[in-house]
């Protein structure tokens, strides 16, 4: 029985899986690394930790699976999306990844929505600090040395591509993040390029998610102990993979990820658009199908961060919250620890603590983070509801997905139904393997791509909604009473 690995590039860490050909998932293993913030806004990686961490992780599968991994018939790719990988004429990066999270090009943004007035339709989306794009006009500003010596421009996902294979190759879900790629024909946008200071000879080869990219070196296939000509597939950026790994394939299919950004998610059978509520559009991992994503850039990483400052690990937080419950009916807060996107497009925004009093505790302190949160999710499911709601209930993925309490208390404020799946934290991996899979099997999506089993199911508790709707309009008013303050849009 052939088997399929499915590896994802995350911001804080790489997540490797070992499917069997009936789905299942046999092994995983994460490897954690972390980013560097060297000035104000800006958020960085070096991606030789982004390989290395891959390296790490399969060598633990190997090691365990040993007659399973011999049988590895296909690798897929998931990665964060936005990254500007540079390389120079020797495939070596010009300087660190300048990473989703980074805020700061949002003049160049402002310098690409006056010159190309109809970005938002063509690219899906209007420009955005964490977008591709305008990072190299950045660069061409502010560091024109390195800028000269970039010869290509990959994503995160693609430079594990390239130590796989040799080959420059992204697709077309990954492209979408960039801002050049034309959306609707699912092409490179030459406008859009020069606009940035880049052309097609830029960019890598464009393939879809399940087409194969490329097979293994020899001197990797050596490494990680499979034949050289095991094939690579295109894989796609870490939402729409998502997407492939909990069945999100068909119109009106739709999930939260609760991963280090938050974003919600509904796939698309035509392309449409919604630059005015910032709803980004984007194509699919797969042939013919699009997306339409309200993205967060502080999704369960704000609680992470707690996590780090209050000296208690991630679970322990969430039991004091749920033994406790409510706060006190005072305490709020503000997620925006890395600016944000939807709804705001702010890279200045930032995380604030309201309410706070002397009898304040820690489980009031994480309650008050896992219902800002959750209010910043009701921002986008406004934004995504313009027509009407476009699902009638919301898959969960990421590390989030995990707490049973949280995922009850997102159902309460989105008044949605939320799914909890066997194996939900896994998504983006999954779904790598499994478009793996459908690059060397075939087979049609609705076999491969299935929903994962439902584990849980949470419906809206109408006796907390009162609550939430009081509460979530006293999160919009602190959040528009402190924008001001949270820095000048001309600072550079």
């Amino acid at each position: 029985m052939a088997t399929y690995l499915g590896i994802d590039i995350g911001t804080s860490a790489v997540k490797v899986i070992l499917m069997g050909e009936n789905g299942d998932v046999l092994d995983s293993q994460s490897e954690s690394y972390g980013f560097d913030s060297p000035h104000p806004l800006w958020r960085e990686q070096d991606p030789e930790i982004w390989w290395n961490g891959t390296r790490a992780a399969i060598a633990k599968i190997r090691a365990r699976q040993s007659y399973a991994w011999s049988a590895v018939a296909a690798i897929g790719l998931s990665g964060q999306m936005h990254g500007a990988v540079c390389l120079d004429e020797k495939n070596q990066p010009v300087r660190p990844a300048i990473l989703w999270n980074d805020g700061r090009a949002f003049k160049e943004c402002d310098t690409l929505n006056e010159q190309l007035p109809h970005l938002g339709e063509s690219s899906g989306v209007p420009a955005m600090p964490g977008f591709t794009a305008p990072k190299l006009l950045w660069l061409k500003q502010f560091e024109p040395e390195t800028f000269s010596k970039i010869h290509k421009v990959i994503l995160p996902k693609d430079y594990v591509r390239l130590k796989l294979t040799g080959e420059l190759c992204t697709d077309v879900s990954d492209a979408a993040g960039t801002l050049w790629l034309n959306e609707q024909i699912r092409n490179w946008d030459e406008n859009v390029l020069a606009a940035s200071g880049m052309s097609t000879a830029h960019m890598p080869k464009l393939i879809e998610g399940n087409d194969i990219s490329g097979t293994l070196t020899s001197e990797t296939a050596l490494e990680i102990g499979l034949p050289v000509d095991t094939p690579v597939c295109g894989g796609g950026g870490d939402a729409a993979v998502g997407g492939i790994g909990i069945g999100a394939i068909n119109e009106g299919d739709a999930f939260v990820s609760l991963g280090t950004s938050g974003q919600i998610f509904v796939a698309k059978e035509r392309y449409v658009t919604n630059p005015q509520k910032l709803v980004h559009a984007f194509a699919h991992a797969i042939p013919d199908r699009w997306y339409q994503m309200a993205c967060l850039l502080n999704g369960a990483s704000p609680l992470a961060w707690f996590s780090t400052i209050s000296g208690q690990p991630v679970p322990t937080l969430l039991e004091e919250a749920e033994q406790h419950g409510t706060g006190n009916g005072s305490e709020m807060f503000l997620p925006y620890l890395s600016g944000e996107r939807t709804p705001h497009n702010n890279p200045f925004a930032t995380g604030s603590f309201q309410g706070i009093t002397s009898t304040t505790e820690r489980h009031h302190m994480t309650q008050a983070i896992l219902e800002g949160i959750a209010y910043s999710l009701r921002d986008c499911l406004l934004a995504l509801s313009d027509n009407g709601l476009p699902f009638h209930a919301l898959g969960a993925i990421g590390g989030g997905a995990r707490s049973q309490y949280w995922l009850q208390m997102v159902a309460d404020v989105l008044e949605v139904p939320i799914n909890q799946y066997v194996g939900g934290e896994t998504g983006p991996a999954l779904g790598a393997a499994r478009l793996a899979m459908l690059s060397v099997k075939g087979g049609t999506l609705e076999e491969v791509c299935t929903a994962p089993v439902v584990s849980a199911t949470f419906q809206p508790n109408a006796s907390r909604q009162a609550y939430h709707r009081e509460n979530y309009q006293r999160f919009i008013h602190y959040y528009q009473q402190l924008e001001p303050t949270m820095g000048p849009r001309d600072k550079n």
